[in-house]
């Protein structure tokens, strides 16, 4: 293998976006910045071991509210930024273009709700009626339909900003193994013009005025419109692990070992554990928290604490890697949570390089596209890659 990388290590700290991408005003998103803006509210907020490979080179406002920055000699990574290509801000767009699937039109979005036949069609394959259909915040909605749900058995429906079909439903209500069936009916009644890129399990327990969402969610994605790298690496009998939300991503495909996980800290020691078992390939890590708990919340001291738990952790991520990995650290789009909205923001995302076998302190500029990380794998693993991206293995090999 070239350069000798015998292992990629991908983590996607989902949502952490470093400042607007230059299409934002068209969804939006203008002026939104996750990093900068948690920054400048937090009051001495600095990550110490991004740093390191080269995190405040990437944005100004996070740089200066930051002390303690490292001189240029001792980094110890590279890094550079990079743009999406793909029409859309959601976790689907952004981990398929990671690895390869650029899309031309964005995955359809029901600020309205969904259509009637749509509903009609579930109600009727699922047997139960429905509550909600309407663009709303997951916390907020079982508040408010909670109590009606766990009285009528009614399935609470509803969407967001992003291209989803959510289903809510009470644990002592409806069993997770009946709630995840409803979502498969759901999956296969959303086709064509209506293919959203996920149907989410939204479990939730607990009493009217006090209903708490559980760690039992388990997203239903498209299956990828054509072949990733996870797919190529896996026709050539490599190891490709996912940990957290990947799989459910991918919709399965081209993953050969799945590891669930509950929250950031259980995904960092999964990572580190699936690091430690030195097998060849690549691993795949989604760090949810950030966006689910914190961004689409409003939570800008959750997030920026988050953020700061993750750095801890890092030097032991990278303190667990062998002489052959390669690690690559960033993020699938935006969600600033000092913004108004509680949507996803579209935003240029970090992109931070680790290993024994790469160059330190080279600064790869800004990236057309996210799919400049697989074309880069594709080659470190001598893959049959045809797809968009640009390798930018000769920039950091040493």
């Amino acid at each position: 293998m070239m350069n000798e990388i015998e292992r990629v290590i991908v983590i996607v700290l989902d949502s952490v976006g470093i400042g607007d991408a230059p299409d934002a005003s068209m969804y939006g998103d203008e002026g939104s910045d996750t990093l900068g803006h948690i920054a400048t509210y937090s009051e001495k907020f600095c990550l110490p071991t991004m740093n390191l490979l080269g995190l405040h080179k990437l944005n100004q406002s996070y740089k200066n509210h930051c002390n303690q920055l490292p001189d240029d000699r001792d980094l110890r990574g590279s890094f550079g930024r990079l743009t999406e290509q793909s029409k859309g801000k959601d976790t689907t767009t952004g981990h398929w273009e990671l690895t390869g699937v650029v899309l031309d039109a964005p995955f359809p979005v029901y600020p309205n709700g969904f259509p009637p036949r749509i509903i009609d069609a579930f109600s009727k394959e699922t047997h139960r009626g429905v509550l909600g259909n309407i663009a709303a915040s997951g916390t907020e909605i079982i508040q408010d339909l909670g109590a009606i749900h766990m009285e009528t058995g009614k399935l609470i429906v509803y969407t967001s900003a992003d291209s989803v079909f959510q289903i809510a439903a009470h644990e002592e209500i409806v069993p997770l193994d009946s709630l995840y069936e409803y979502c498969l009916i759901a999956r296969k009644i959303l086709t064509d013009e209506h293919s959203v890129s996920r149907v989410i399990a939204r479990p939730f327990r607990g009493s009217p005025g006090s209903f708490y969402r559980t760690e039992n969610r388990r997203d239903f994605s498209l299956k990828p419109i054509r072949k990733t790298v996870l797919d190529l690496a896996e026709e050539a009998g490599m190891n490709v692990v996912g940990i957290g939300k990947i799989s459910d991503i991918f919709a399965g495909r081209g993953i050969t070992t799945s590891l669930k996980t509950k929250g950031n800290l259980d995904g960092i020691r999964t990572t580190i554990d699936s690091i430690l078992k030195r097998q060849e390939g690549i691993i795949f890590t989604n760090l949810v928290d950030f966006d689910m708990l914190y961004g689409h919340r409003n939570n800008t001291q959750g997030y920026a604490d988050a953020l700061l738990e993750f750095d801890g952790y890092l030097q032991g991520i990278m303190t667990a890697m062998k002489s052959g990995d390669l690690l690559m650290i960033t993020a699938d789009h935006g969600c600033d949570p000092t913004n108004e909205s509680t949507d996803h923001t579209r935003e240029r995302v970090p992109l931070l390089l680790y290993g024994n076998k790469i160059r330190q302190g080279v600064n790869l500029g800004t990236r057309d596209t996210f799919a400049d990380v697989v074309a880069t794998i594709a080659e470190i693993f001598s893959l049959d890659y045809t797809g968009p991206g640009k390798s930018f293995l000769s920039q950091i090999k040493n």
